[in-house]
């Protein structure tokens, strides 16, 4: 009997040192103690998210330009040296159509063929991609180096756009319109498609 009690008293040792033992790991990885008692930092990060407006999508995008662009910028000075900035800008113009203007008056039929009249094609963005563009050197910038980058930003920004519109981006997105939309409405109407675009005839006044 001796021998059954000692047996019994080992195991409930061993168990005890065994949970003890478990306890104090826990302890220690502080999962069973507090954050304020442990020292273990936690990191509360709060959101407040506004939604400040909801914008129908119906632009389709049919063309996008990539331009690289080396900006100098110079302000010119009457008795400082002139302050410079020189900048390698990437960015992009995209030409869309809105498909939104697009009314059950702009679509009819004549005999087989579904005449559908477009509006406009519209240069719907144009932008600097400020990841992949960078500040390469300033010179005589001193206080005024933030406002010279950003001035230059600018003008390279209004370039892209001239550029693609010198580029042609508007007949090609009218191009690429036909290409993509004249299919898709075949197919799905079953008839022939004619898209027809506003006509855009500058008149010279007579003088």
């Amino acid at each position: 009997m001796r021998l059954i009690s000692w047996l019994l008293r080992l195991v409930v040792l061993i168990v005890l040192i065994m949970g003890i033992r478990s306890m104090f790991d826990n302890f220690r990885s502080g999962s069973w103690f507090p954050a304020w008692l442990t020292g273990k930092e936690e990191t509360e990060t709060v959101h407040t998210v506004v939604l400040q407006e909801i914008t129908a999508m119906g632009k389709l995008e049919l063309v996008k330009y990539n331009f690289k662009d080396v900006v100098e910028q110079e302000v010119v000075k009457t008795w400082l040296p002139n302050a410079k900035a020189v900048l390698i800008v990437q960015g992009e113009a995209i030409g869309c159509v809105d498909l939104t203007k697009v009314v059950i008056a702009d679509i009819t039929t004549e005999q087989e063929m579904l005449v559908v009249n477009l509006p406009d094609p519209e240069l719907c963005v144009f932008k600097i991609d400020h990841s992949k563009s960078k500040v390469y050197n300033t010179e005589y910038a001193f206080l005024e180096e933030a406002k010279l980058v950003e001035d230059a930003y600018r003008q390279a920004e209004k370039q892209i756009q001239k550029s693609a519109l010198d580029m042609g981006i508007l007949d090609q997105t009218r191009e690429n319109a036909r290409k993509i939309l004249t299919p898709l409405l075949e197919k799905a109407s079953g008839k022939k498609v004619l898209l027809k675009f506003p006509m855009n005839t500058k008149i010279d006044k007579l003088r």
